[in-house]
């Protein structure tokens, strides 16, 4: 078994973290456990869970609709009236089982309820694995603005169990992916060389992927829990990511990305404006784009479009007195935070993305 120890927020990977799971909870004692899934989790994760899970209470099921269109408050009062009615208390526990919807929204649930009871997160999907797993970021998307309201606060421990990647659809597994690609440009060449050749199917493989991603967000969320400095860079790829991804989702017209294919766009982006800007290899720009062609659908985007998409990073989280903030490389591993870029600039880095399929 693969771990990270910490007093909150430790992380177990593997087929014996099963143990450690149902010693843990032991060890906790809660009044009684609850299980907060999605539609889709429900029907294909909890027959692991179940088989896996020994403690004496037997866990109540809550349930709430997929999709990151149901990331919101509104779907967390549901949540909150059942606890309630189903008499939990502070010595409850919330096993969020479930892709980073789940985790994000169950996170923040148990962190408000009553004032905060602990809770657990078991990830089921490859994004939520390599990005939910680690840093306690618990929350909701206003609208279609993404995180705009939450907390940090860790859950206690993070199951991660690699055959819950079997139940995905490969686009989900596509998604996530985006994030492992993201840490190795943001951390190291080694990482990046190893994550390029990705095989899904490779059971050994993708639990090495998944414990490297793992530990890269560790080291930076540990130096910088309140996101002050370091923790920024892990927004690489995600200022325009994000406002791709609430544009999609705002327009009827539009095909919703999912989170990893707005962010993989968004690196794109970045590296170009990194390579403009900061002297990022050309060589390696090529390679960036190549690679996202190579897994992802990269839509082009018209001027109406690309207007809109720069309007909403007025919205971003990361803002600084009415500036947007960039983040941006010299290299693997050499970040540039709280960039202020150019609104001309931005519009460039959207006409070289375009041409890619030219």
């Amino acid at each position: 078994m693969q771990k990270i120890s910490k007093e909150n927020g430790s992380v177990f990977c593997g087929k014996e973290a099963w143990a450690t799971f149902n010693s843990k909870l032991s060890e906790l004692d809660p009044s009684k456990v609850f299980v907060i899934t999605d539609t889709h989790t429900k029907q294909h994760c909890t027959s692991n869970f179940q088989k896996n899970y020994s403690y004496s209470i037997t866990p109540c099921f809550l349930e709430m609709p997929a999709g990151e269109s149901n990331k919101t408050i509104e779907q967390c009062i549901p949540l909150w009236e059942s606890l309630s009615e189903l008499g939990a208390d502070r010595h409850s526990v919330c096993i969020n089982l479930g892709g980073g919807v789940v985790t994000d929204l169950g996170g923040f649930v148990a962190s408000t309820f009553k004032r905060g009871i602990a809770f657990i997160n078991i990830p089921t999907s490859l994004l939520a694995m390599v990005d939910a797993a680690v840093g306690g970021k618990n929350g909701v998307d206003l609208g279609y603005l993404k995180n705009q309201v939450g907390v940090i606060r860790d859950p206690l421990f993070t199951l991660v169990d690699i055959e819950f990647l079997t139940t995905l659809p490969e686009q989900e597994l596509i998604s996530g992916y985006a994030e492992v690609l993201k840490h190795g440009l943001i951390h190291s060449k080694e990482y990046w060389e190893e994550a390029i050749e990705i095989d899904f199917s490779n059971e050994v493989l993708m639990e090495r992927l998944v414990w490297g991603s793992i530990k890269i967000k560790n080291q930076v969320v540990t130096k910088d829990p309140l996101e002050k400095g370091l923790r920024k860079t892990l927004n690489f790829g995600h200022t325009l990511g994000h406002a791709i991804e609430s544009f999609c989702l705002q327009h009827e017209g539009r095909k919703a990305l999912l989170h990893g294919e707005a962010v993989a766009i968004g690196i794109i982006l970045a590296c170009y404006l990194s390579a403009e800007r900061h002297q990022y290899p050309k060589s390696l720009l090529r390679e960036v784009c190549e690679t996202i062609q190579k897994h992802f659908a990269t839509p082009t985007f018209s001027k109406s479009e690309i207007q809109e998409i720069i309007d909403l990073l007025a919205f971003d989280k990361k803002n600084d007195r009415g500036n947007v903030c960039f983040v941006f490389l010299s290299d693997f591993g050499n970040h540039i935070i709280d960039c202020k870029v150019p609104t001309e600039e931005i519009w460039n880095a959207f006409e070289f993305y375009n041409k890619l399929k030219s």
